[in-house]
């Protein structure tokens, strides 16, 4: 088993129509304004941008990402990483009667020297810290398309 590979997977159901969901995660310069994980984002030109997170545990991780895929009408959001994390993540938007079910995806490579080191007696706390970020990210979307 590689130690610095992480596939993750959360599916969350969201009470707005996916076409508003998509518009909403499109925009992923506004994604510090309602993910409170995300600390910022600055984009580079139409594909491409810079971000920084850090969840629950004290370390920032930095990635530049490339939009892959933009699919309106398969409600596809798909990203190439680069930086601390190296892989893709993945948006796929479908609806679930009134609402939304939203799959995100992502699989990535741990680059963040530090991380590397902490691979294995790390472990299990790196994907508890992807779980509370990802939580908040749902909490944060949720409370975002109520208000608009």
């Amino acid at each position: 088993m590689d130690w610095c590979r992480y596939r993750f997977r959360s599916v969350w159901r969201l009470a707005a129509p996916p076409d508003r969901v998509y518009a909403v995660l499109t925009h992923a310069e506004d994604y510090p304004r309602w993910w409170p994980q995300v600390r910022a984002v600055v984009p580079r030109d139409d594909t491409s941008g810079t971000a920084r997170f850090r969840s629950l545990l004290p370390y920032d991780l930095h990635v530049t990402a490339r939009a892959l895929r933009q699919d309106p009408e398969a409600r596809v959001l798909e990203i190439r990483l680069d930086g601390d994390l190296e892989g893709w993540a993945r948006w796929t938007l479908t609806p679930d009667g009134a609402g939304t079910h939203a799959l995100y995806e992502q699989e990535v490579e741990v680059r963040a020297r530090l991380l590397r080191l902490l691979a294995v007696p790390g472990r299990p706390f790196f994907r508890a810290n992807h779980a509370l970020m990802m939580r908040g990210g749902r909490r944060g979307l949720t409370a975002r398309l109520r208000t608009g």
